[in-house]
């Protein structure tokens, strides 16, 4: 590996990584609302809500990112109504569509793993909420959402991970993320070994903060 020709291009890549960031936190921030929205659906008695939350959650994690991505990116934009309408907006810009492709996939994720969540609270703890004279809208946000919340903090955070390596499909829709950045750098110098090698070596620092971030919130909230 040639050191010089690390040095020369990481501060690029270094600079590109605020935008892979960017769209990791972008897309969680918006997608555990969505998330939780989703869960809530799930455990909805309604069936159709039930069956809406279900085939939603099933749709987007039964197909792979990448489709998901073309799919808002290209093909919307096929759709006369929408390239007429104030959508259009939004979803003719590639940064656009990709924060609305990972929300909707993270969301996806998250919705299974906040229902799993709630489905394991002791029904017991949510009788004696109601015995105490706490409304549903109460107990949900005070007793409910942080249980499951803590109880959902290891598969999130493999999901943030995920998420943040999921970001590099961006660079299929022109963003220049880490990603579109390297595959930029190895079309101009045709080393793809160093480049790739930095690249990864930054996503593995970011993973790694991820990691450490996730078990210190486990040890903060570990009431057992």
């Amino acid at each position: 590996m040639d050191i010089n020709f690390a040095l020369e291009h990481f501060p690029r890549l270094l600079k590109a990584t605020k935008l892979t960031i960017e769209l990791t936190l972008l897309s969680l921030f918006f997608g555990i609302f969505v998330g939780v929205f989703f869960a809530i659906l799930r455990t909805s008695k309604n069936k159709i809500l039930f069956f809406i939350a279900y085939y939603y959650s099933y749709i987007l994690r039964g197909t792979p990112l990448l489709v998901q991505i073309f799919i808002i990116y290209f093909g919307l934009a096929q759709i006369e109504w929408i390239r007429e309408s104030f959508l259009w907006i939004f979803l003719k810009e590639p940064y656009s569509c990709a924060i609305l492709a990972f929300t909707l996939n993270t969301g996806a994720y998250t919705s299974e793993i906040f229902r799993s969540a709630f489905e394991t609270i002791n029904k017991g703890i949510v009788e004696a909420a109601n015995g105490l004279g706490l409304s549903k809208l109460n107990t949900f946000f005070k007793i409910k959402l942080p249980i499951a919340i803590r109880q959902s903090l290891p598969a999130y955070g493999n999901e943030m991970i995920l998420m943040l390596k999921g970001t590099s499909l961006a660079s299929t829709v022109t963003l220049l993320d880490l990603t579109g950045v390297a595959k930029h750098i190895i079309s101009t110098t045709f080393r793809p070994v160093e480049v790739f090698i930095i690249a990864g070596s930054i996503y593995l620092i970011m993973t790694f903060v991820v990691h450490n971030f996730i078990k210190f919130l486990e040890r903060r909230y570990d009431y057992n």
